[in-house]
């Protein structure tokens, strides 16, 4: 008879979560090949490894479900759980009364898709050219009014990426802007700049952006204490952010003319 002891049992569901990790890693850098690209492969376990403990949370601990999870990560940022431009994420996730995880992760997916036709546009059309708009966006002055910063904070979103913007609507969109400037606020970014950056990133990258593993270039950014001050933080974070939008053009750009 064989018998499997706890210690050897142990060692098998490590080897079986090390090939799941080792699954997702080759299926996230096809689903997302500019960020793995940017990422590399230790960051991209290091992700893996959140977005697992964060679908067991909520009840997911199946492959497929599990998976699913992962690529919301990938498309709405870490923290898109609980973040105020996807509600319906929120809710499917927390509403365990709603079906299995099986049934809810399709649900999941269902508004991936919903998201990909609204948003994305076919072959990232509506994506790229926003990402297009905020390069032209970042190189010219501001000209939203500091009185009336809100208002003309979403009117430029809304210029910049209308689809999303109109996916997201207007309370949705006021919520982000406001969220945005009170981040910029405790990172005691003075100018509406810097202001401006944390709602774009907050936009493009998740309301968690700052403490997001996918993007660990920001959090490095504004944690590094040997930036004299926090306006030099916002300039390197800036320079940072406009070397990742250009990278991300140039793929969508050679992937559009293959």
């Amino acid at each position: 008879m064989l018998v499997i002891t706890p210690k050897q049992l142990q060692v098998f569901e490590q080897a079986a979560v090390q090939r799941f990790e080792d699954d997702m890693l080759a299926h996230l850098a096809d689903f997302s090949a500019p960020l793995y690209q940017s990422l590399g492969e230790q960051q991209m376990r290091v992700a893996i490894q959140f977005g697992i403990a964060q679908a067991q949370q909520y009840g997911f601990s199946l492959q497929g479900p599990v998976r699913t999870y992962l690529e919301l990560m990938l498309l709405f940022g870490s923290h898109f759980d609980s973040d105020p431009q996807y509600p319906w994420a929120t809710k499917i996730l927390n509403d365990r009364n709603s079906g299995s995880e099986m049934q809810r992760a399709e649900l999941l997916y269902q508004q991936i898709l919903d998201y990909q036709d609204k948003v994305a546009g076919p072959n990232e059309a509506y994506t790229l050219a926003a990402f297009k708009n905020l390069a032209m966006f970042a190189q010219q002055p501001l000209t939203i009014a500091p009185d009336n910063f809100v208002v003309g904070m979403m009117r430029e979103l809304q210029r910049i990426y209308p689809q999303k913007a109109a996916y997201m609507g207007n309370a949705a969109l006021e919520f982000l802007v406001r969220k945005g400037l009170a981040g910029a606020q405790r990172q005691r970014f003075s100018t509406m700049r810097g202001a401006v950056l944390v709602i774009v990133l907050m936009m493009a990258f998740g309301h968690g952006c700052g403490a997001d593993p996918l993007y660990p270039w920001i959090s490095k950014t504004l944690n590094d204490d040997s930036q004299v001050s926090p306006e030099a933080k916002a300039e390197r974070l800036e320079k940072h952010a406009l070397t990742w939008l250009t990278h991300v053009i140039k793929y969508f750009e050679s992937e559009v003319s293959v």
